[in-house]
């Protein structure tokens, strides 16, 4: 006779969810922070923190007004939780009776916090109550409103003065499951047949892309196992087929910061190209190799730093090179809500000397005439558009040859853009696409 298995207790996972707030509060990424959940509770713990990451903004803003001195991390991490579940009934997954209650039982079966459990049943009790008063309290704060720090909001408002509530309300929502088709085993529009004999509604985007309404595991997809598919999102499906245009057959093509290796599989699908996946982090680089052997592809994968080539290149120059450079991130909250709440307002300064590091130890690579396609997923302009402007001024031989340049999230692209996803459904990115000329 089977066990049936007993549903996990709520407050088990606000323990959970408040311990990953705090770490990523301490500098650890989401992903790292859910990572060390219990196996066990990790799905329910992943979706309390991605509803709290996009909901904390109000939540640490009700928790001013309630209490004039912050408490301690751990107790902090547990009521912002609370609050972020709280303030809109509408959304919440949970009633607040059960939310109150099962936030002190939290504290409660904590030795290190139980003597705290009282002081923030007070803090959520007297929220309950003046619910309405304390909500137009903190509706003038920018970061309860749009549930990002200041500093991002101010960055974005001032990077893109015309779309930046549309990006910001974008970096709020669910981002779809987007699926890329490798041409060889079967066009988009067949794709979307298919999945539609088995039950899963989808449409086609641009190119190979086929965007599902609904989330499903990838085992269900139809010959997700025999390499037929992966999933990829439209605004990084954009890579592959901007650096290939017009490069000839069978280039040779570097794609620096490779991994997970989405964009190595993809320049695969679509050329004869002879690729070099370089990745500096050993843990990633066999990532690349699985998702090449799934999909039964082959490139040429190396360890190594593209801001250090004479560690790595064979001194044969290439045709075509991808960098996907080290960002933010700020393009794609809306998958991994922890980014804004994880950077720093000092982060992006420091990314974009990095990037220019690379872009200026990468580029002696390429051959006269050859093409280099510098992306980010990133929507700050200082990691896109001024990097990108900054390198043309230092390099005469480079010519900037027609780009998607800034792609907005939630409204297509941006304004000047050669770029048209009619889905108007992408992560933000940034993409240039850079012509090497005699000097």
């Amino acid at each position: 006779m089977t066990a049936v298995q007993e549903p996990t207790a709520l407050w088990r996972q606000l323990q959970a969810t408040a311990s990953v707030i705090a770490a990523v509060r301490k500098g650890a990424s989401g992903t790292a922070a859910l990572d060390a959940v219990p196996s066990g509770l990790r799905p329910g713990v992943q979706s309390l923190a991605f509803y709290v990451w996009r909901n904390l903004g109000r939540a640490q803003s009700l928790r001013s007004a309630l209490v004039s001195r912050a408490p301690a991390p751990a107790i902090d991490a547990l009521l912002c939780v609370a609050l972020a579940l709280l303030w809109n009934p509408g959304e919440s997954p949970y009633d607040a009776f059960t939310l109150v209650n099962q936030a002190v039982e939290a504290l409660k079966r904590n030795p290190q916090s139980r003597a705290q459990a009282n002081f923030v049943n007070a803090c959520l009790r007297r929220f309950l109550r003046e619910r309405a008063q304390l909500l137009a309290t903190t509706d003038g704060d920018l970061e309860a409103l749009w549930n990002y720090p200041r500093w991002w909001i101010e960055r974005v408002r001032r990077d893109h003065p015309q779309h930046w509530q549309t990006v910001l309300r974008a970096g709020n929502a669910h981002a779809p499951m987007t699926l890329r088709v490798h041409a060889r085993h079967c066009s988009a529009q067949d794709y979307v047949l298919r999945l539609q004999s088995v039950g899963i509604a989808a449409r086609q985007g641009e190119g190979a892309a086929v965007m599902l309404e609904r989330p499903v595991p990838v085992t269900q997809l139809p010959g997700f196992g025999d390499g037929w598919v992966a999933v990829q999102d439209a605004a990084a499906q954009s890579a592959a087929p901007l650096l290939l245009q017009g490069l000839g057959q069978r280039p040779r093509i570097l794609d620096a910061c490779a991994a997970p290796g989405g964009k190595t599989a993809h320049l695969l699908e679509a050329s004869d190209a002879s690729v070099v996946a370089l990745e500096i982090d050993g843990a990633r680089l066999h990532r690349i190799q699985d998702n090449l052997q799934r999909l039964g592809l082959q490139a040429q994968v190396i360890q190594g730093d593209a801001a250090r080539p004479q560690d790595w290149w064979d001194g044969a120059l290439f045709d075509g090179i991808l960098l996907d450079a080290p960002c933010t991130a700020s393009g794609i909250v809306r998958r991994h809500p922890d980014i804004r709440w994880l950077r720093r307002e000092s982060d992006s300064g420091q990314l974009a000397a990095l990037q220019s590091q690379i872009l200026q130890s990468l580029w002696p690579l390429l051959r006269t005439g050859g093409h280099m396609v510098y992306c980010t997923c990133s929507i700050f302009r200082v990691e896109g558009e001024q990097q990108i402007q900054n390198f043309l001024a230092r390099h005469t031989d480079a010519r900037l040859c027609p780009s998607p340049g800034h792609l907005l999230p939630g409204g297509g692209a941006a304004d000047g853009a050669v770029y048209d996803n009619s889905s108007h459904d992408h992560d933000g990115f940034y993409y240039a696409l850079l012509e090497k000329n005699a000097a």
